[in-house]
């Protein structure tokens, strides 16, 4: 699959698969920046991806995040719609500091992962009545 894709600042590297098995390339941080302990901060990729149709990005931590930096992913995981691709469209992870000191990110640093994940629209059909049991409320399954 062929994608778009534009580096802000094109001294920086494309983003890459690092092994043959990977289903995810990395993605970090365009600048260096400080992330004060508590605190939220939007870091730019340097990436504008035009996502292919039928195709969404899924952003996610990478898996030493946490342990290394002490950040996370404030929103979990980063949805980028096939339509956030203009000029202006710089993908930015936003990361939370839950540790007690601050945390310096440097330019180029690995902080996040991007996969491209088939999807379907949904169409709705309205029904006055659901035709399943009811299974119980809210984490009623264990």
């Amino acid at each position: 699959m062929r994608v778009r894709i534009k580096r802000v600042d094109p001294t920086l590297p494309l983003p890459e698969y690092h092994t043959t098995g990977a289903v995810a390339f990395d993605l970090y941080s365009r600048t260096k920046e400080t992330i004060a302990a508590g605190e939220t901060k939007l870091l730019p990729t340097n990436l504008i991806i035009e996502t292919p149709l039928g195709y969404m990005l899924m952003l996610a931590a990478r898996s030493s995040l946490a342990k290394k930096k002490g950040l996370k992913m404030a929103n979990g995981v980063g949805i980028i719609d096939q339509d956030y691709c203009g000029e202006a469209d710089e993908i930015h992870l936003l990361v939370h500091n839950y540790s007690s000191r601050d945390v310096v990110v440097e330019v180029g640093e690995r902080l996040a992962q991007g996969m491209f994940v088939r999807i379907e629209r949904g169409e709705w059909e309205e029904v006055s009545t659901m035709q399943e049991i009811n299974r119980g409320g809210f984490g009623s399954t264990g």
